[in-house]
């Protein structure tokens, strides 16, 4: 899936985010088209916009932060899509995170705590017209049972341990990239299932806002 057709003046900003991506290490060519494509200076305040293509994390509000374009990278090489699963994302923030995700998958499904952010991320959608993803309101670490199971599970907030919803609306052979918290920091996990059991990998550190919710931290 592809947005429509917007015209703006950021096209050289985005082809030198490109460049800094691929020099972070970043080899996926759909992650890599999908960060050409999505106009993040849409899913950051206005007032930020010219600083909407640096490789930086920069905040929305309600304490939030849109992530930084590498942290992210990373984190959709690491669920492997080919282009036709349903993907589960917890934690909508700006939306632009489920945006590429819409370039990557067949379906997205953004699971958002906060509903003014969830509104926003809406809005940032429809006005970049990206088509594929359904924002809902929710407590994340509970998954989306009714449409479930998904084939990936991206969730962008560290919780003390995997949600068991989560890894029970895995479909087999799917894969769930999340940050766990731990004494000394945070490590990113991939889980594989595979013939109904799990396989656990450690992608490094890594470093999220904490999951609220109930098979997170309390709110």
């Amino acid at each position: 899936m592809e947005p429509g057709e917007v015209t703006d003046s950021y096209g050289g900003y985005r082809a030198r985010l490109l460049e800094e991506l691929r020099r972070s290490g970043v080899r996926d060519m759909a992650v890599l088209r999908a960060f050409g494509i999505v106009p993040r200076h849409l899913f950051v305040p206005e007032a930020l916009r010219h600083r909407a293509y640096e490789d930086t994390a920069l905040p929305i509000g309600n304490g939030q932060t849109i992530s930084q374009p590498t942290t992210q990278a990373r984190y959709l090489e690491a669920l492997r899509l080919e282009g036709t699963e349903r993907v589960l994302e917890i934690g909508t923030g700006s939306g632009y995170q489920a945006a590429l995700l819409a370039q990557l998958a067949g379906a997205v499904v953004s699971v958002e705590r906060l509903p003014n952010l969830a509104a926003a991320a809406r809005a940032a959608l429809e006005k970049a017209r990206i088509k594929g993803v359904a924002v809902v309101v929710g407590d994340g670490s509970l998954g989306w049972r009714s449409l479930a199971p998904f084939e990936g599970i991206l969730v962008a907030a560290a919780g003390p341990e995997i949600p068991q919803p989560l890894l029970d609306q895995l479909a087999e052979g799917g894969r769930l990239v999340i940050p766990i918290q731990h004494a000394g920091g945070q490590r990113l996990r991939r889980i594989t299932k595979s013939r109904g059991k799990t396989v656990e990998e450690d992608l490094g550190e890594a470093q999220f806002v904490p999951l609220l919710g109930r098979y997170g931290f309390p709110a």
